[in-house]
């Protein structure tokens, strides 16, 4: 047994061992497909990432954390082995530095940390060993070598629980170390409130909490109170047999909710029933699609994808439905109050996925991002683009609807034509078509300036889609304007180099020009000129033409995948090449399918296959991404191509027909109809399509299979 399986099958050995007399504990059936330690550990092949890491870099691959969470929930239980890293924890690492109760895999949250110490003095931490630790969805559980304390976790949605078993009962304390988090703390309190409890709150991303031990505080001790530099230290009175139990809720509003969170969603629930509660939940979530056939690390990377497909956005309302919005104002608008998606990722294939198994969710993200568009003008968007148009067209589209639609599109089309809010540099693109760039004579990957093609192409597409929405609701006058701005795209097309290429104010291209050469923000947006030059999902047709037609579109697609990529262009998050195009970050995710548009689906599953196969679940353990999950883009990439379906273009309801990897998808709808997708060969080249026995033109399916059920067969060479 080698690699991913020998990884999976031991971290699940472990968990059966940790808990075979927990009665209550049900047997898993698709969790124990899942390995949350996958997209931890760093990726470091130069041949994978195409370029040798400089000296003390770390790749962004993966950046995904191992800790317990329910779906979309407030709380994310996990260790934390370096603050400042992706998710805080590094597969790499020896030393826990503390459990925190927020993280996204992304650089921020990672709030609230507690640690088990035992005869601590002065650095807090303790060595551990993976031997000594597993996890499942819900569940994680690791033996402190230093402290001598073996810690199980599980969580609800808004709470933790935390369950400490100490080798010696006496001296025992609990570190706050509440200084520290991914995000940058402003200040910290905590005080005691009763003969068990406390509470306090985190300033920064601004959480309160409240905790209760099973144990009486003997004391609480506060070093450089309110500082970064500072930290909390409870002492706890001595005796005792059992476990200790301390139980945490959490509340972006007040510690009085934070309390009521943890009387609602734990109050006297033991410890197995709330992880048995969490496993049941993932259960519920990720049978919704069964699988037949595949390989052991295909199943097993399908679920683990699956799983963290589901962990952002995050819960941020209480059980009472208050929350804070916009305006830092305490409200309570009736609905589940959620984070804004990282739209600038996961608008490609994440978003649609939310909505097809979780629509409730989808509609209240929805109802969220309007809650701030009220607030503030302007629908939020994340990072670059103004994706929110996407991703909110396409759940309408797809009839999630259940929504003030009017309402959230008024607040749509100010942000595609007010400036100062959603969309920089608005006017420019607005009166030229296209938003421009300065000449820099030499200029580097950390060159700034505005990214304008990235930001033409990526306003293009948010245009076409929030014409989507207009056309539907009847405004002629502007579906008009907006399909017509959707063709700002050609505007940046160079037919004498046939590249997107950047553009000076005037009009002129830009001289110095290297299509090869990675930028984070001057003309691309951490991309090269390949790998943004054949973005435009929503009109592939009239990409096709920039480029002379099929013949010549084909020959340029053949060369982004083989122009061998130059090891000397290093730029941070552009990774994992074959040849120019660039799996480890999101701008050309769609360009494996584009093959498709000329009838050549053959090429784009060799492609597809070589990424889903030799991509994911890499490296010694198995357990290395291409590329940094970005709450769960990576991952939703795999689920829709694993499966063969894929929203090429997200607005639109209907997905692009690839072959999947199992011999037999079956697909329980959010509305309880059945999707069964088959693939009775063992081929890989797509022969024919056939919906409900009809064999179908062209590769694209219907949303309707989702809405009614049905059947996908794919006949296979």
């Amino acid at each position: 047994m080698r690699g991913p399986l020998r990884k999976f099958v031991s971290i699940a050995a472990l968990c059966l061992v940790a808990t075979s007399s927990v009665k209550s504990q049900p047997k898993p059936v698709y969790t124990k497909f899942v390995n949350t330690f996958i997209g931890t550990a760093p990726l470091n092949d130069p041949k994978i990432l195409g370029y040798e890491l400089p000296k003390g870099w770390r790749s962004w691959a993966g950046l995904t954390f191992p800790g317990s969470s329910l779906p979309n929930a407030m709380v994310q239980l996990s260790p934390v082995t370096a603050y400042g890293s992706g998710a805080g924890y590094q597969y790499e690492d020896s030393v826990i530095l503390g459990f925190t109760h927020t993280n996204k895999g992304h650089w921020n949250l990672c709030n609230i940390p507690i640690l088990p110490v035992s005869g601590a003095t002065g650095k807090f931490g303790s060595r551990f060993t993976h031997k000594k630790e597993s996890a499942s969805p819900g569940f994680y559980e690791v033996y402190l070598d230093d402290y001598h304390v073996n810690v199980k976790l599980t969580s609800t949605l808004r709470c933790g629980y935390h369950q400490y078993t100490y080798q010696n009962n006496t001296n025992r304390q609990i570190l706050f170390d509440l200084g520290k988090a991914n995000s940058r703390v402003t200040t910290w309190n905590i005080k005691q409130v009763g003969d068990n409890a406390v509470q306090g709150f985190q300033g920064g991303e601004n959480v309160y909490f409240y905790v209760v031990i099973n144990t009486k505080i003997k004391s609480l001790d506060k070093t450089d109170d309110g500082k970064r530099t500072g930290n909390a230290l409870i002492t706890l009175a001595d005796g005792g047999t059992g476990p200790l139990e301390l139980k945490i809720g959490l509340s972006f509003v007040n510690a009085e909710n934070a309390k009521q969170n943890l009387e609602k969603e734990i109050g006297n629930k033991s410890f197995e029933t709330i992880r048995a509660e969490a496993t049941q939940n993932w259960e519920k979530l990720l049978s919704s699609i069964q699988v037949k056939g595949g390989t052991a690390k295909q199943k097993q990377m399908f679920y683990s994808c699956l799983y963290r497909s589901f962990l952002w956005p995050a819960l941020r309302s209480d059980v009472n439905g208050e929350f804070t919005d916009a305006k830092r104002n305490v409200v309570n608008t009736g609905f589940n109050y959620y984070t804004e998606p990282s739209l600038w990722d996961t608008y490609r294939n994440k978003d649609v996925l939310l909505g097809l198994i979780s629509p409730q969710v989808t509609l209240d993200v929805i109802k969220s991002m309007k809650d701030v568009g009220d607030k503030t003008g302007f629908i939020p968007t994340f990072f670059h683009g103004d994706h929110g148009a996407s991703s909110i067209a396409g759940a309408y589209l797809r009839g999630i609807d259940n929504f003030d639609i009017k309402g959230t599109y008024q607040i749509l089309l100010r942000n595609a034509n007010v400036s100062g809010g959603a969309r920089p540099y608005i006017a420019e693109y607005i009166q030229k078509g296209y938003i421009s760039d300065p000449d820099i004579a030499n200029p580097n990957v950390e060159t700034k300036a505005k990214a304008g093609v990235s930001k033409t192409l990526e306003y293009s597409y948010d245009d076409y889609s929030v014409a989507q929405i207009a056309r539907k609701l009847g405004d002629t006058a502007n579906y008009r304007i907006l399909m017509a701005r959707s063709k700002n795209y050609k505007n940046m097309f160079d037919p004498s180099t046939r590249f997107m290429r950047g553009r000076l104010e005037n009009g002129d291209w830009i001289k110095n020009f290297n299509p090869q050469f990675p930028y984070y923000e001057y003309m691309y947006r951490e991309a090269n000129a390949w790998q943004v030059s054949f973005f435009a999902p929503h009109d592939m047709p009239g990409l096709i033409q920039l480029y002379g037609g099929p013949k010549g579109f084909e020959s340029k697609l053949d060369s982004l995948f083989t122009l061998p990529w130059n090891p000397n262009y290093i730029a941070r998050n552009v990774e994992t090449m074959i040849g120019q195009y660039c799996q480890g970050n999101q701008p050309d995710h769609e360009a494996p399918f584009a093959y498709i548009f000329i009838n050549k689906p053959a090429k784009s599953q060799k492609i597809l296959d070589h990424i889903m196969n030799d991509l994911y679940g890499i490296g010694k353990e198995g357990l290395e991404l291409s590329g940094m999950d970005d709450a769960g883009e990576m991952s939703s990439w795999y689920v829709f191509s694993a499966l063969g379906l894929y929203p090429f273009s997200a607005t639109d309801p209907k997905y692009i027909v690839t072959a999947p990897l199992f011999d037999e998808v079956k697909w329980r709808t959010s509305n309880g109809k059945l999707l069964t997708i088959s693939k009775p060969g063992k081929g890989r080249a797509i022969t024919a399509v056939k919906v409900n026995g009809a064999k179908m033109n062209g590769y694209f399916v219907s949303h309707d299979l989702f809405k009614r059920g049905g059947t996908v067969s794919i006949a296979t060479q």
